[in-house]
């Protein structure tokens, strides 16, 4: 459905910190854009490959209209993680590199008896959320 998709920020080398956090322990690295023109200001994780023809990534980057980036409100992404500890590890990350707590790991059995996840703001206020499914009880 999506090729990539990008938030501002305010702050790129403040949002690596916080990304790399909470995505690495979801198994997304960074991309890399080496060999290519024009990437200055820009940072993304997920797949990036073939200078974009095999893409789906989150990419940030300052708004290019110059004005300060903000959340939008009721925007919300969420990551799919393999386990309730990926989702544990990512509110964690979070919660060390500038963002804050939406919502502590835990089941939401509101949303599906398996619906494992954590909510977090990112230090753009950005909301991301890290959900698990499949599971109902961690081994």
């Amino acid at each position: 459905m999506f090729t990539y998709i990008t938030l501002g920020t305010n702050d790129l080398a403040r949002a690596i910190r916080f990304y790399d956090a909470v995505l690495g322990p979801l198994g997304l690295a960074r991309c890399s854009t080496q060999g290519e023109d024009d990437w200055e200001g820009w940072a993304g994780w997920g797949t990036y490959e073939s200078a974009g023809l095999n893409e789906m990534a989150l990419w940030v980057c300052q708004p290019f209209n110059g004005a300060p980036a903000s959340a939008g409100n009721g925007t919300m992404l969420a990551f799919r993680a393999r386990s309730w500890s990926e989702v544990r590890a990512f509110h964690e990350g979070a919660l060390r590199n500038g963002g804050s707590s939406e919502g502590a790991p835990g089941l939401r059995p509101q949303y599906n008896a398996d619906f494992f996840a954590a909510y977090v703001r990112d230090p753009d206020g950005n909301k991301l959320a890290a959900v698990c499914r499949g599971i109902v009880a961690e081994a």
